[in-house]
């Protein structure tokens, strides 16, 4: 006997702005690390290498979480999923809050990468209730409001910290997650189910891509200290290849993959999920780079900046973020997402390597940083409005969140790299990196950025509404 489902209950300007509150509340909790990284690093005795780890801990278990969550919503609807992923999220802001050392802090960041699983869960919701135009919009807004979430966080966690202590840079973000999410609650309203409950979940894939990831992190943080432990490196890379091979073939085998990889095989969604990866490398680099420099107490180089002056200097860039969202959502709907990605690419590469060239004055870094974060709202939030409407409504969750993996992948590698350099151009004695690893820094990310254009080439050029 067939079920017949009801159809979706119509949402208005009120349900989706609860999920916008929601997205600037959660990206507000996402980034109150970046700007206090050193300050941080300053109270809980921290290394560069172990800060960095702190900036991406939190999405590695986003990578995780998010193929998870986006197929419990396909299959479970995206609301009920939703709530009970915020109820992790508000606990890990608590733990958070509460941190007196760094292993505790990064269990409590563990708990909060849930919140990027989040985003797919949304744009489950978007899709299932409004028209494909409509949900464009409304999907650039959901994004761009996490994405300029960062803008609350960055502006308040300097002064907080300073102020108050750096356990309520935690608290008070939690705070605002957790009413926002009894708002959703009450304003949106159910979803139904997708795909019958007849499938179990691929543990073996989840299990193979925890250990690949925990294992391709601790390659990049060793790396710069090679020389002393080669063996060990050598047998971590090992390790790694031995984890993606496994993990392919299970995912291969898998009836209900984690990450399904007939889906990732296509054109289009293999090629936005290799652009937002690339995008986000240099992204995170300069989100990890620029504090540090800021921060920094070098020999002519590095302003000493506080807390509160880093997320002062970095309010424009997210500025820029919280802009870039609607106008990448209403670019793709005009232009189709390759002009869009096209634009954004060549932006990022011109801020990175600016940068690079010329970081004397303060202005330098807080004019690339806004070219940098304008460049990947645009380019995700295209690469993401895309995929959401270009798949079944069934493959909503899923597709969109390959997407947001390879967002958190991109993110991950991005950081801990810079880190990596940074703690390699340390020299021994010292706690000052030396000029030329930031310079090394940003121009691999601009690099790297630019290879991106080899993939936009074959891209096509996307539907227009």
């Amino acid at each position: 006997m067939t079920t017949t489902l009801a159809p979706p209950v119509p949402i208005g300007k009120a349900a989706v702005g609860a999920l916008g509150i929601l997205a600037l509340s959660t990206g507000a909790l996402e980034s109150v690390v970046s700007p206090t990284i050193p300050l941080l690093e300053r109270e809980l005795d921290m290394s560069q290498s172990e800060g960095a780890l702190l900036s991406i801990v939190l999405l590695i278990t986003g990578a995780l979480i998010t193929p998870l969550a986006g197929k419990f919503g396909d299959r479970y609807g995206g609301k009920k999923v939703l709530i009970r992923l915020m109820a992790v999220v508000s606990l890990g802001g608590t733990v958070s809050a509460l941190a007196p050392n760094l292993p505790v802090l990064l269990v409590g960041q563990v708990l909060q990468g849930a919140m990027i699983g989040a985003l797919p869960l949304s744009f489950i919701v978007v899709r299932k209730h409004l028209p494909a135009g409509e949900s464009k919009v409304a999907i650039g807004v959901v994004s761009g409001l996490f994405v300029g979430g960062s803008m609350v966080g960055m502006l308040s966690a300097g002064p907080v910290a300073e102020q108050l202590s750096r356990h309520w840079m935690f608290a008070l973000p939690t705070i605002a997650v957790v009413g926002s999410t009894l708002l959703v609650n009450r304003l949106m309203p159910a979803d139904p189910p997708g795909r019958p409950d007849d499938v179990g979940i691929d543990w073996p894939g989840l299990l193979l891509l925890s250990g690949m990831l925990t294992t391709l992190m601790l390659v990049l943080a060793l790396a710069p200290e090679a020389g002393s432990a080669p063996l060990v490196l050598v047998a971590l890379v090992v390790l790694l290849a031995v984890f993606v091979t496994g993990w392919v073939r299970v995912e291969r085998r898998a009836a209900a993959p984690m990450i399904d990889l007939n889906m990732l095989a296509r054109p289009a969604i293999w090629k936005a999920c290799a652009l937002t990866f690339v995008i986000c490398l240099g992204t995170t680099m300069a989100v990890y780079l620029v504090p540090q420099l800021l921060d920094e107490r070098g020999d002519g180089y590095g302003f000493r900046a506080s807390a509160t002056e880093i997320g002062l200097y970095l309010l424009p860039g997210a500025v820029a973020a919280t802009l870039a969202g609607p106008l990448g959502g209403l670019g793709d709907r005009r232009f189709g997402s390759r002009a869009v990605v096209n634009t954004g690419v060549v932006m990022m590469a011109v801020g990175l390597l600016a940068v690079a060239a010329v970081h004397t004055e303060i202005w330098h870094l807080v004019v690339g940083k806004v070219l940098i974060a304008l460049a990947n709202g645009l380019c995700v939030t295209a690469m993401m409005t895309s995929t959401a409407t270009a798949v079944d409504p069934n493959d909503t969750g899923i597709a969109t969140s390959l997407i947001l993996v390879s967002r958190v992948l991109g993110s991950a590698v991005g950081g801990q790299l810079g880190g990596a350099l940074l703690t390699a151009g340390t020299p021994s004695g010292s706690e000052v990196a030396a000029e030329s690893a930031y310079v090394t820094g940003f121009v691999i990310a601009g690099i790297v950025v630019l290879s991106a254009l080899f993939v936009t080439r074959t891209m096509s050029k996307g539907v227009k509404a």
